[in-house]
């Protein structure tokens, strides 16, 4: 019995899938290499180079941008809870007014900030410490030493506001 023989053209187009699949394989593997690469040497998907410590900067100025004073004094007295509520009693948790200017005391234009540092007594020593009452950190920063030095003493006037933490007060 003679069995008639099969072209290979014949066999090819039959199997032209398979030959498809192994196609699609390498150029998936091919784009997936270069994307890896690309990742590891530091370029973006435009080809251009990403710049890390610059992006990492702008992520973190983002973040803090979106945090309200609050958050700010929250965080910078997580130690220190009475502090959190003399910022709370003295300016509501604000350190610039309306206009954008540091925020002045009602009772005293003297007091700045959030947490009302009294510039008269208090300017010429946080400026020799390094500590810009003006400025959220330098209020909250020059606060923080006065609290270690002092505890609660130099918020004494708002101390009906904030009270119920007077037995942990250092007064």
């Amino acid at each position: 019995m003679i069995f008639p023989v099969r072209s290979t053209r014949l066999s090819s187009q039959r199997f032209w899938w398979v030959n498809r699949i192994t196609t699609n394989h390498i150029s998936i593997l091919n784009l997936t290499t270069v994307g890896l690469l690309a990742v590891i040497s530091g370029f973006n998907t435009v080809g251009t180079p990403i710049d890390m410590e610059a992006s990492l900067a702008t992520e973190e100025t983002s973040i803090e941008k979106s945090l309200t004073v609050k958050d700010k004094v929250s965080i910078y007295f997580d130690d220190l809870p009475i502090m959190i509520d003399v910022a709370r009693c003295e300016s509501r948790f604000r350190h610039l007014d309306k206009n954008g200017s540091v925020l002045r005391g009602v009772e005293n234009s003297k007091d700045v900030g959030v947490m009302q540092i009294n510039e008269y007594y208090h300017g010429k020593t946080s400026k020799k410490l390094g500590y810009d009452i003006y400025t959220l950190e330098g209020n909250m920063g020059y606060a923080r030493y006065l609290y270690e030095k002092d505890g609660a003493r130099p918020w004494l006037a708002s101390s009906s506001c904030w009270a119920k933490y007077a037995s942990i007060a250092k007064i």
